[in-house]
């Protein structure tokens, strides 16, 4: 069989996966369609996402979901203003042997995991939020002057409030970058918390399946770097990415009026990666520039700023991501 073919039969493979861990998924977390399919696109990606959204949305429930179904190890930190990096990484206790003698020896913290939940995570302080900068980005951490491997696996699917900004550390931009995705939990509508109601209020729950295993999920992830791309599609998530710059010729008065700074190298690289993991999910074997359009804010809006001038006026950033978006669409399909 040709390689192509290879390629297209493994693609579909997994996308046949993928409905079944949709369905596993939306049995406890019902409806939010769209929150479902850009965490599991994280996850394809092999990438960290930042749900932000009231409590009370389900971020915590759907985590532990995708745990079970994508077969990962999954441990939850609840961040607070007093914790430590040793509670994150973990620590050397001394030893003592029945002989006398005496050792060191390291403890693991919760970070030794596959799926790791970070449950309000700008609630710590940035002595702590620092301590998974290095784990986000080379999925090892180094403790006492060693090396810890994290494994493949490590991902990070954190949480945070949007009000409640009291006692809160925001996070820097540094770290905002290396979440591929930020998404965004809004409330249901009223069907659905009909069915939430109905469906988490009696005696028993549906529970959700493994689908995937740890190693599968690893392969699809080699995968979809292999799904190709089209000259457009490279050429439209350059335009976009490039159009929120606000140094750069070609950008438009509105950006260079709003924009303090815009998105890097970084943005494009999780575009390129999310759109491939979007068309998966829909069942498509290459990507399109309806997905650029779809992956627009949630890979952007976490890593650009508003000048003061434009916070001061009330200007949103969602919809500026959303009107450029819009526009680049309308000029890419006139060409």
């Amino acid at each position: 069989m040709p390689e192509s073919e290879d390629l297209v039969a493994a693609i579909e493979t997994v996308e046949a996966k993928l409905a079944e861990a949709k369905a596993s998924i939306t049995r406890r977390f019902i409806g939010q369609e769209q929150v479902v399919d850009l965490t599991l696109t994280a996850l394809l990606c092999g990438g960290h996402a930042l749900l932000i959204g009231l409590p009370g949305l389900g971020k915590t429930r759907l985590v532990e979901t995708l745990s079970t179904v994508m077969g990962l190890h999954g441990n939850r930190i609840q961040f607070t203003p007093d914790l430590m990096p040793a509670d994150i990484l973990g620590s050397e206790v001394l030893d003592t042997a029945a002989d006398g003698t005496r050792n060191f020896r390291f403890v693991q913290g919760p970070i030794f995991c596959e799926l790791l939940m970070a449950d309000e995570i700008n609630r710590a302080s940035p002595r702590t939020q620092s301590a998974l900068l290095q784990a986000m980005q080379e999925r090892m951490v180094t403790v006492a002057g060693e090396n810890r491997d994290l494994g493949a696996a490590f991902h990070v699917l954190a949480t945070q409030n949007p009000i409640e900004q009291e006692g809160t550390y925001p996070l820097p931009e540094a770290q905002l970058d290396r979440f591929l995705v930020q998404i965004d939990v809004a409330y249901p509508d009223r069907d659905t918390e009909r069915a939430i109601l109905l469906a988490t209020t009696g005696v028993a729950e549906d529970e959700a399946v493994a689908v995937f295993t740890r190693e599968e999920l690893l392969a699809a992830q080699k995968l979809l770097r292999r799904m190709p791309v089209g000259d457009s599609v490279v050429e439209m998530i350059l335009d976009l990415v490039r159009a929120f710059r606000p140094d750069e010729p070609d950008a438009s008065d509105k950006v260079r009026d709003t924009v303090a700074w815009g998105p890097g190298p970084r943005a494009a690289q999780a575009l390129m990666l999310t759109v491939r993991a979007r068309a998966m999910l829909q069942g498509r074997l290459a990507p399109n520039a309806e997905d650029v359009l779809a992956m627009a804010r949630p890979v952007l809006s976490h890593r650009m700023a508003l000048n003061f001038a434009a916070r001061a006026r009330g200007d949103s950033l969602s919809e500026l991501i959303d009107q450029t978006a819009r526009a680049l669409g309308k000029t890419e399909a006139a060409a």
